[in-house]
């Protein structure tokens, strides 16, 4: 017996970008496409417990927004232009593909023009290709989720505006584009490596596999660029490690606590070969780079008491010159808390408080300095604040069990 809201869900989550990038191809509008599609799902939802899951629910799902858009197309009387742009549906040629012939990634790039700013771009394409809800990419972003429906709102008015063309793009915009991407895909790679929705599984496989797939897809197209390079190790060595990251109780199980022996040692060859390669190049390594030669110190080592710490924070040293933000500031702490002690990470992490008062992993990593020195009653203090400010249930039941040890 098939389930046919997990049908419907699954349908979204494989279909969703698919039909917004036909629609907004077909029609030229964000809005037409997007809500059309979520009409269409909508009713999915109405028809199919009654009717039955249809053979190809893509297929069906496309055709109902492609009506869905023609509908609202005539009641917005702008029958002249749009209803020809409509009829399109039925004698249309495919549209050509241009340097991309990936579906979801040539949406991406399109959604990443350069007429808008970085986080426009970012939150934008989040919400119309990722599938990702207004309140994960906020928590994304760390910002209220009424800040970023108003930035989105903002992005698409601008579009409409100043007539960005949502075309194809050509070989010679993709470097111009690329970065806007890799941020996309990082932060749906973050999504599913640690699901921030209460009602989801605490890590979603489809999420990673899709970035990565992607991320694979702009390595062909870009094979000069470190920084897509960078991005492709990073997601390779912390995907190695995932099966090893929530036990069989449903707990998120830390790094310093996993099996070794269960990563995926084809994943960390194949990301550590990357790393390699791009610190012989003699270019001076971006982000991503840094952050997957972080990672390749951590799968290096074949116990926790093995890691390189003094590495990890050189590199740390080196990314904070390029990314000054206080999340990488606070990973950097905890690498520091076992270089130079607790106490020295503590004093680093506090300064952070003004601006990661709202993030969990602020508290969680303030509990456990506590914690280590001994001052009990502030480290339950502090697990009792990330507990209430994290959504991963794995996350949770790590925390909850942590805070219940402290004595």
């Amino acid at each position: 017996m098939i389930d046919v809201r997990e049908a419907v869900t699954r349908a979204h989550h494989e279909e969703w970008a698919r039909v917004v990038a036909t629609l907004t191809r077909r029609f030229g509008d964000l809005d037409i496409a997007e809500e059309a599609a979520a009409e269409a799902f909508a009713t999915a939802v109405e028809r199919w417990p009654a009717d039955g899951v249809p053979p190809n629910p893509g297929a069906w799902l496309t055709t109902t927004a492609s009506r869905k858009a023609i509908d609202r197309i005539r009641r917005e009387n702008k029958r002249d232009d749009k209803q020809r742009e409509a009829q399109l549906l039925y004698d249309d040629p495919p549209a050509p593909v241009g340097a991309i012939d990936d579906e979801r990634l040539r949406l991406i790039f399109t959604c990443c023009h350069p007429a808008l700013a970085m986080q426009t771009r970012v939150a934008l394409t989040l919400r119309m290709v990722g599938g990702l809800t207004v309140a994960q990419i906020a928590r994304a972003f760390l910002v209220q989720e009424t800040t970023m429906e108003r930035r989105i709102t903002r992005a698409k008015a601008k579009i409409k505006a100043a007539r960005i063309p949502y075309r194809v793009p050509s070989a010679e915009d993709l470097p111009a584009r690329v970065s806007g991407v890799l941020a996309v895909l990082f932060l749906v790679f973050n999504e599913g490596y640690l699901a921030t929705g209460p009602d989801t599984a605490p890590v979603r496989q489809d999420l990673t596999a899709e970035a990565i797939r992607l991320t694979r897809l702009i390595r062909a197209l870009l094979p000069d660029d470190g920084e897509v390079a960078g991005l492709l190790a990073l997601m390779l060595l912390i995907e190695a490690r995932r099966t090893a990251r929530v036990s069989a109780g449903g707990e998120l199980v830390p790094l310093d606590e996993q099996d070794r022996g269960a990563w995926d040692t084809a994943l960390i060859a194949e990301g550590h070969r990357l790393v390699r390669e791009r610190l012989a190049s003699g270019v001076a390594p971006g982000r991503y780079q840094i952050l997957a030669a972080i990672n390749a110190v951590h799968t290096s080592a074949r116990d926790v008491r093995d890691t390189d710490w003094s590495q990890v924070v050189a590199l740390y040293d080196q990314l904070v010159r390029l990314d000054p933000s206080p999340i990488i500031a606070l990973n950097r702490a905890i690498a520091v808390a076992e270089l130079d002690g607790p106490q020295v990470a503590l004093a680093l992490v506090d300064r952070l408080e003004d601006e990661l008062a709202g993030y969990h992993a602020y508290h969680a990593t303030r509990a456990d300095l506590l914690r280590r020195l001994g001052h009990g009653r502030q480290s339950r203090a502090a697990y009792d604040k990330a507990i209430e400010l994290a959504g991963n249930t794995a996350q949770t039941a790590y925390l909850t069990r942590r805070r219940d040890q402290v004595g």
